[in-house]
């Protein structure tokens, strides 16, 4: 058997990841997430609203 004691175990992407609010983000991305945010709310509130008419 081997002893799975307190082996620290670092993975090789441990410097590589990065969270959203400490990472830099260009202005095309601000546009594809606004662009996106637009499609999502006219599938939320245009289908609906297309249904019922």
């Amino acid at each position: 058997m081997t002893d799975h004691g307190d082996e620290e175990h670092d993975s090789e992407y441990a410097t590589e990841r990065t969270t959203a609010p400490q990472s830099d983000y260009t202005g095309r991305d601000v546009a594809v997430g606004f662009v996106v945010a637009l499609v999502g709310m006219a599938v939320v509130f245009g289908v609906p609203l297309a249904l019922t008419l």
